[in-house]
């Protein structure tokens, strides 16, 4: 397989907003991304504009405020997915293609039970939930991210183990919780836990470094196989070192940080 034949599905909504970075991300490394409309994926639209699932290599949620958040960040859009498609989503996850969710993908990966997925591959109710933020407000702020992955999660196959990278938040709905209270436990023990928020210093962070109180700071987790992650922070906002808050010191390159998880899932399918 060629770079260019990875075809990756951005899928969005009304509300959607970040969709156009998201192509843009994956076109960077070499893949072929479409925008496609849930309506396409769900068959309400002309057959000259159906998308069929099974025929992309990637799916991947944008974020943005779909359906206006109303019932909770992501809700709708998980619905009107899993009461239509759930079976072939299912398939997709289970044939362990790579799904990534990005703030509002994040939230949506939850309600649609593919993320923690802890004991089924989609599980038919959510069984955790992004929360309000501790400062109950919405934060748009630069964090500091750490690689604490052990090996198992795809889209970090390009980083070194604890690395740190700077993806800046945008949420107001970000602390993931469950009702299980041996939920981060859980998490720990199958090496779901992906990123966690840190200081600049690589210390452990209170607010704003953890800008919305998650617990054990936690900010992307995958499932058991690796190969669905979500995660609150925005690597696509920082593809080159232009869109970094401190572009103009401390970069070799013209690379952002974010261009790292879009690499890493684009040598996992090109090995």
């Amino acid at each position: 397989m060629k770079p260019e034949d990875v075809k990756v599905c951005v899928i969005r909504m009304e509300g959607t907003n970040c969709e156009d970075e998201m192509a843009e991300a994956f076109r960077m490394v070499g893949a072929t991304p479409e925008k496609v409309h849930i309506k396409q994926l769900i068959g309400q639209t002309s057959q000259d504009l159906r998308r069929d699932l099974e025929d992309y290599d990637v799916l991947a949620f944008p974020g943005g405020f779909s359906a206006g958040d109303y019932i909770r960040a992501g809700a709708i859009f998980a619905a009107r997915l899993k009461s239509s498609i759930g079976p072939q989503l299912r398939q997709f996850v289970e044939s362990e293609k790579p799904v990534l969710g990005v703030c509002n993908g994040f939230q949506i990966l939850v309600e649609l039970g593919l993320l923690p997925a802890v004991d089924d591959a989609m599980s038919p109710v959510p069984t955790a939930a992004l929360y309000t933020n501790d400062s109950a407000r919405f934060e748009c702020r630069p964090t500091v991210l750490r690689n604490d992955n052990r090996g198992k999660c795809i889209f970090t196959s390009a980083m070194k183990k604890k690395q740190l990278m700077m993806f800046p938040s945008a949420h107001a709905e970000g602390k993931l919780m469950s009702m299980d209270e041996n939920f981060v436990q859980k998490l720990e023990d199958n090496d779901q836990v992906v990123f966690r928020y840190v200081t600049p210093d690589d210390e452990k962070p209170s607010y704003p470094w953890n800008p919305n109180g998650s617990p054990s700071d936690i900010a992307g987790i995958c499932n058991p196989a690796g190969n669905v992650m979500g995660l609150m922070p925005h690597p696509e906002r920082v593809l080159t070192r232009f869109t970094h808050p401190d572009w103009t010191r401390g970069y070799d390159s013209e690379e952002g940080d974010g261009i790292l998880v879009f690499r890493s899932v684009m040598e996992h399918l090109l090995r």
